[in-house]
């Protein structure tokens, strides 16, 4: 159906109705469209960007061993659970306390978040912009998604309630107060840092908590022994590949609605440029990494091409909106690359990272953040790396410091015994796969 078909009917739904059995209250028709398309746009985009839970869960329960699958999912479900609480209770007027802030422009309020009345009744929102509700419901998305990049660095050796208990810390104050310092309005913003959708405000983050916390807690049994590394296969390659998908799908309602406004044609030109953007540069990402595992292990690695796909989605996030098509492919393809070496880069110097978090959301961030320069005019690379430097040091430094008081008060890894039996029978007594270990 062509938009021109679209809008008279959409017109007509605003407009005063009869006959229902709720009274609909209106406000002025044509301010309101506007309105209603922004809050759509806002709703889909956030359960795309939901589903990107599942792609996380997925692609950690592939690739972790068999024995700590059902651990990685239960990790996946309350981490997104947690999160959704702690950012309603804390992390959302942090992140967006507008005239509320407790330091202006670095700390935000702390209050719970509220939605409008039903039916607007008695509110006078904003008819330009969109509805309380779908912009909490957009950003929570994003704020769990920051969680969802720590789970998988630090599988298979990490106490449950710790890494909880880290989460709920990360999504109510770590996440939410860098969030605001360019979202919400604050300094990094009023400098000029240019992030769309948050290759440092959202990958990076999750990124640099991972690496603090894998620094802590080290490296898994085994995993480097006599100057090598020994590779420890995924259980589940075909759930790892559905994983990426999946967060494919999802990443174009995370790139997309950062555009924030559906209620001009030029405004949906602009999302449909984003989502072609979004696709290219993560089969750009894919492919430069397919090439390369070629060419130096004479094989093509799997797990390197669905990281490469990643990589290319995490570096087109900053600016997906500016580039061409050709250069989007370019800017993923970077990120692909990256990856690849980036890989057995950690692995010398023993940083053990189960699922290739940091560097597709560390590295390949940085890297998306710092390319916005070469298509986005208002961009400056001074401030890029000085809000990369910025956002990098809090968020490396505070994660540190709750990892360190954690491993203190509580302890953050399992034992020997429990690791070599795994995580799944000696933190929870159940298996994922009971039918192929016993």
């Amino acid at each position: 159906m062509k938009l021109a078909h679209i809008l008279p009917a959409a017109t007509l739904i605003a407009l005063p109705t009869t006959g229902f059995a709720q009274d609909v209250k209106t406000l002025p028709v044509g301010t309101e469209i506007g309105f209603i398309f922004n809050t759509f746009m806002f709703l889909v985009a956030g359960f795309l960007v939901f589903w990107m839970a599942a792609g996380f869960a997925m692609l950690e329960a592939g690739l972790v061993r068999s024995k700590n699958v059902a651990m990685q999912l239960t990790k996946n479900i309350a981490l997104f659970s947690l999160a959704a609480i702690a950012y309603y209770l804390i992390g959302y007027n942090l992140m967006y306390p507008g005239d509320g802030w407790s330091i202006n422009g670095i700390l935000g309020a702390f209050s719970t978040a509220s939605l409008e009345p039903v039916g607007l009744d008695g509110a006078a929102p904003d008819l330009t912009y969109a509805s309380v509700g779908s912009d909490f419901f957009f950003q929570l998305m994003f704020c769990a998604t920051t969680a969802s990049i720590v789970s998988g660095t630090l599988a298979e050796r990490i106490k449950l309630w710790p890494f909880l208990f880290f989460v709920i810390v990360l999504t109510a104050f770590i996440y939410p107060i860098q969030a605001s310092w360019k979202w919400g309005g604050g300094f990094l913003q009023e400098a000029g840092f240019q992030d769309f959708a948050g290759s440092t405000v959202v990958h990076s983050v999750g990124g640099w908590a991972a690496l603090a916390g894998a620094l802590i807690l080290g490296p898994r049994i085994g995993k480097y022994k006599d100057g090598r590394t020994v590779p420890f296969m995924g259980s589940n390659l075909p759930l790892a590949t559905l994983g990426t998908f999946i967060l494919w799908l999802g990443w174009f309602g995370f790139n997309g609605g950062s555009q924030l406004y559906m209620n001009t044609a030029g405004n949906v030109g602009d999302i449909s440029r984003i989502f072609a953007n979004t696709n290219t540069a993560a089969a750009g990402g894919a492919v430069a990494a397919l090439i390369l595992t070629q060419l130096l292990y004479k094989k093509v690695d799997l797990t390197m091409v669905l990281n490469g796909a990643l990589a290319g989605l995490v570096s087109i996030t900053a600016e997906p909106l500016a580039p061409t098509l050709g250069a989007a492919t370019l800017i993923g393809a970077v990120g692909g690359v990256i990856v690849v070496f980036a890989v057995p880069f950690l692995d010398k110097l023993k940083i053990d990272d189960v699922v290739g978090a940091i560097p597709v959301h560390l590295f390949a961030g940085i890297w998306g953040t710092l390319a916005v320069v070469l298509t986005n005019d208002a961009a400056n690379i001074g401030t890029q790396l000085y809000a990369i430097l910025v956002v990098g040091a809090f968020v490396f430094v505070l994660s540190g410091v709750i990892w360190v008081v954690l491993r203190a008060v509580f302890g953050i890894r399992v034992t020997e015994e429990e690791e070599v039996m795994g995580l799944d029978m000696a933190e929870l007594g159940m298996e994922a796969y009971p039918e192929f270990t016993n």
